[in-house]
């Protein structure tokens, strides 16, 4: 990322946050000026690497600017789980940084980049080997060495090890959140980044990872982008349960309204924190997503209608689909032909939306 840009730990920082980030960080090398130290974080643990976060016994992780190697994962040993190597440090930092709030009052922010349960499917043999033979027959994965995807025999079992695991780390969050007095002053946000995957063995299908929906991560259907938000914020939500359409550009403007930042920046967000007050909440006008492998992809969502291009870079294979979401959430019927001033009217959304990049070149048209 550019050296100036507006991140949510400079943000809260702005106005006297602790901010700590864990998990994987994709954003920027160890000592450049886009790794987390430099985009706002006092305090990071976890991969540097989009790559290596493949692995969950990789030969190091990073604090801060140090690699820590992990000894007990050299020469092809697997005895150091990252993923809770992690979310020890995680808790640790927690721990510290409410104590240190009673002495000083700063208010902290963790950001929790989670590797769980993406994209190797693994798991510490004995959390596998509570689930059995119980998703029996299993599909042995037998590895892609080249993505750092391990092989595994029970690749069922070992997601819901996983998954259990996910549980088990959020429980703490709370506990510890209890432990210390902070849980009725903390909200929290429990969401994903995409859709269900296929990678490293996993079987969505088997689990109904998607829920009915069409598609799965990379694809702009409903089954890749739309991903459920759970909130918890003791005595101050307004509804247990919301059909609000938002998007991760919408928590920056949130966060800098529930913290009660001066930060300005340039963002396509809407703040939801009338939402979660129960208040009346502004809707955006639309929704815009891009996606540039597998040919170029876009989509464009407003009101109960979505259009979707794929092929976007092949001409000759272009194709414009539009689907209703209030009667078709799974994107079963293209009515593009049916309703093509529909189709017009979202078209030229897609092609006047965008801002083109002066980082990455893209040749959407």
């Amino acid at each position: 990322m550019p050296a100036e840009t507006a991140t949510l730990a400079n943000m809260l920082r702005s106005c006297g946050y602790r901010t700590g980030a864990f998990g994987k960080w994709g954003l920027g090398a160890p000592h450049s000026h886009s790794s987390p130290m430099a985009m706002g974080f006092d305090m990071f643990f976890g991969y540097n690497c989009q790559y290596l976060a493949h692995n969950y016994y990789p030969d190091h992780l990073w604090r801060n600017a140090e690699k820590i190697t992990l000894n007990g994962n050299l020469n092809g040993a697997r005895t150091e789980y990252s993923g809770d190597l992690i979310h020890s440090q995680l808790i640790d930092y927690l721990k510290e940084c409410s104590a240190e709030r009673k002495a000083d009052k700063k208010p902290f922010f963790i950001y929790y980049a989670m590797t769980l349960p993406h994209a190797e499917m693994a798991a510490p043999e004995e959390a596998i080997a509570e689930f059995g033979d119980r998703f029996a027959p299993e599909t042995e994965f037998k590895g892609i060495p080249k993505a750092l995807y391990g092989a595994q025999k029970k690749p069922r079992a070992a997601f819901a090890a996983m998954m259990k695991r996910i549980d088990g780390y959020v429980g703490d969050i709370v506990k510890a959140l209890r432990e210390c007095g902070e849980l009725e002053n903390t909200v929290i946000f429990f969401t994903s980044d995409n859709g269900a995957h296929c990678e490293g063995g996993h079987d969505p299908a088997y689990w109904n990872s998607n829920g009915g929906l069409r598609g799965l991560k990379r694809d702009l259907y409903e089954g890749g982008i739309r991903v459920p938000m759970i909130v918890y914020w003791k005595g101050r939500l307004g509804k247990s349960e919301t059909s609000h359409i938002s998007a991760f550009w919408d928590i920056l403007p949130t966060l800098r309204d529930i913290s009660g930042a001066k930060f300005s920046a340039e963002t396509d967000g809407i703040s939801f924190a009338p939402l979660l007050s129960g208040n009346p909440q502004p809707k955006h006008d639309f929704l815009y997503w891009e996606f540039h492998e597998q040919g170029g992809k876009q989509a464009v969502l407003r009101g109960d209608w979505k259009l979707v291009k794929t092929n976007v870079n092949n001409p000759k294979k272009t194709k414009l689909e539009l689907y209703n979401l209030s009667s078709d959430p799974a994107e079963t019927s293209d009515l593009s032909k049916k309703y093509p001033k529909k189709v017009s009217e979202l078209r030229h959304i897609l092609e006047t939306a965008r801002t083109k990049s002066t980082i990455m070149q893209f040749n959407f048209k």
